[in-house]
């Protein structure tokens, strides 16, 4: 049974270790001033009476509803848990955590379902103190008692990406009625955020004893959650539509003034983005992401466009680029060796693909933090980066420290970038045999599997075309495509040896980073860190972001890690977009001011509202 008042760790060297850093936190405790916002770096930028988000309009009217179009398919509606698969808009639109986002602002939160938070200089501990408003979707209270078992269920039961903050607590108690603290076992500075966006779930739901349901048991039973929406109707697998809950207790918070006008938000399923599309031209989808600047500038002439009921925008970000690739799994064999990584790299001919699916239209991703201010720079590292990688330069992946480019095809073939890609596998211990296939000296062939999930059509295409780039240097890879079940299963056991990945990059990277990267993750089941990086210097370089102090010894760690990241060689580089391309029907509007973050998590459909 889950204890659901105190977790204390037991007396052990760690504990007194723990004892010893922390001593006086109790002392400094009754300093810190309980505050409406948190910031990773000095105070927020709104006030402590701000009326709205600045990209909300406090006055949009209210009503009417809104269709998504997904691809793939659901099977869950427990997403804090690694069994199934479940709906986006779950976590979106009907569970709340303590604090939440300004996507105004990288590193600052502010109150939700608790009303001030509270915490020391060192980030030693973080205190929360509950609105008494709060409610849960039944209309129960939202407890102390809630909390405490949400951030132990879901650090002992919940899916993998909740641990590591979670191992970093050594107590948990409630201080008063409506608070509670926790008290961290090493610096992390982003501790407190991380626990505030934590979702807060309902424990009765989940009290066994009293006839709950299992919480990591996958089900279809909605969570009861404090959100505006609650779950309306459910169609496993196809659809599911959500309801605005008009009794939401969180309707009146400043934070919110603005959001979840819409009165219905349902999300429908496709077995393919083709098939989803022409649902979007037939007027059944009420908005498309384009994420092809050819179709983009070719393809919307169709009647619907041309007769007003459907309208295009471009919504510019100031986001970083992120990572869209084929990542290779190192923890095969094959992709342990980083000359052979290169050599993969060298052999995809980025411009004839981005000619082919985007028109040549798509800048190619340089960078893991490219596009913004945290992205690694040209040339040799300087400064405070060179600072932070110079201890581990005996063991850096090559062009750390000098700087790495990514090849640029000749125009003809990609000759040159193959001749020297077949250089890197020779000295890698792969030749080619009389038939031209590539072996190693035990005479096993140069074989791999690229998997990807049903309805990805645009990136089979980029594959195909990267297995015939490779046949030509004797490798033989073969592409598998998997319904979205298989492929959710493949990858939470790392069962590939390379697939398709994103990793979608914020302004304010912190301990998501060691899920992506970090080695403690490379053997658990259900791991982000699909390319099974192990390196000790990404974990120093994550473990630095964490404790930083300034944004300026921050902005180092990040663009050094960002380096690794690239010397490492563990991602076929793609392509992003500097704006986000929306198709929408009329009748949906956005506010003229937007967020830095521009088209999203935060915006569609949180800010929009529909009027004739």
């Amino acid at each position: 049974m889950l204890r659901t008042i105190t977790r204390t760790l037991r007396v052990s060297t760690k504990a007194a270790l723990i004892c010893a850093t922390f001593l006086g936190a109790e002392s400094r405790a009754a300093d810190a001033q309980a505050t409406h916002g948190i910031a990773m770096y000095g105070e927020p930028a709104l006030p402590p009476d701000f009326v709205a988000l600045p990209y909300a309009d406090p006055d949009a009217p209210q009503g009417g509803r809104i269709v998504f179009a997904e691809v793939g398919g659901f099977d869950s509606l427990n997403p804090y848990i690694l069994r199934g698969s479940a709906p986006w808009g779950v976590s979106l639109l009907t569970v709340q955590s303590l604090l939440g986002r300004s996507y105004d602002e990288p590193f600052t939160l502010y109150g939700v379902l608790a009303e001030s938070v509270a915490t020391d200089e060192a980030r030693s501990f973080v205190e929360f103190t509950l609105n008494p408003a709060a409610r849960f979707s039944d209309g129960s209270p939202v407890t102390v008692a809630d909390v405490i078992w949400s951030f132990e269920t879901l650090g002992t039961l919940g899916h993998p990406r909740y641990r590591t903050a979670w191992s970093k607590v050594a107590t948990m108690e409630q201080t008063g009625p409506l608070s509670l603290r926790l008290t961290f076992t090493e610096p992390d500075r982003e501790l407190p955020l991380i626990l505030g966006l934590r979702p807060i779930l309902s424990r009765a739901q989940f009290d066994t004893a009293a006839g709950g349901r299992d919480f990591d048991a996958s089900s279809l039973d909605p969570v009861i959650g404090s959100g505006p929406y609650v779950v309306d109707q459910v169609d496993p697998g196809r659809a599911i539509t959500f309801r605005r809950n008009r009794d939401w207790w969180g309707d009146a918070l400043p934070i919110f003034a603005g959001q979840h006008n819409l009165d219905e938000i349902r999300y429908e399923y496709y077995g393919d983005a083709s098939v989803a599309f022409e649902a979007f031209k037939a007027g059944l989808v009420s908005v498309w992401r384009e994420p092809n600047a050819a179709r983009w500038r070719d393809s919307y002439d169709f009647p619907a466009m041309t007769d007003g009921r459907l309208h295009r925008v471009e919504i510019p970000h100031q986001r970083p680029s992120g990572m869209s690739g084929f990542v290779m799994n190192t923890r095969r064999a094959l992709f342990a060796d980083p000359r052979v990584r290169e050599a993969m790299i060298l052999a995809f001919d980025f411009e004839q693909v981005n000619a082919t699916v985007n028109g040549g239209l798509e800048p190619r991703i340089a960078s893991y933090f490219g596009n913004s201010d945290l992205g690694m720079r040209p040339g040799p590292a300087e400064g405070r980066v060179l600072a932070l990688l110079a201890p581990y330069a005996a063991t850096l992946p090559s062009g750390a420290l000098d700087g790495i480019t990514l090849p640029v095809s000749d125009g003809r073939a990609n000759r040159r970038n193959r001749r020297e890609a077949a250089n890197l596998l020779a000295e890698a211990g792969w030749v080619p045999d009389a038939a031209g296939v590539l072996r190693n000296a035990s005479g096993a062939p140069f074989a791999f599997e690229i998997v990807l999930q049903q309805g990805w059509s645009e990136y089979q295409v980029v594959a195909n075309a990267y297995i015939s780039s490779l046949q030509s240097l004797g490798i033989r890879a073969s592409l598998t495509v998997i319904d979205p079940a298989q492929y959710v299963e493949r990858t939470n056991a790392t069962d590939f040896d390379m697939t398709y990945m994103l990793r979608p990059m914020s302004l304010s990277p912190g301990n998501e980073q060691s899920l992506y990267w970090g080695s403690a993750g490379v053997d658990v089941p259900g791991t982000r860190n699909w390319a099974g990086v192990d390196d000790p210097a990404v974990d120093a370089m994550i473990a630095t972001m964490l404790e930083a102090r300034s944004r300026e010894a921050f902005t180092a760690a990040v663009r050094a890690l960002d380096r690794l990241l690239m010397a490492g060689r563990y991602v076929v580089p793609f392509w992003y977009s500097p704006v986000s391309r929306l198709a929408v029907a009329q009748g949906l509007h956005f506010p003229d001011v937007l967020p830095i973050y521009g088209d999203w998590t935060g915006f569609l459909p949180e800010v929009w509202w529909y009027q004739e």
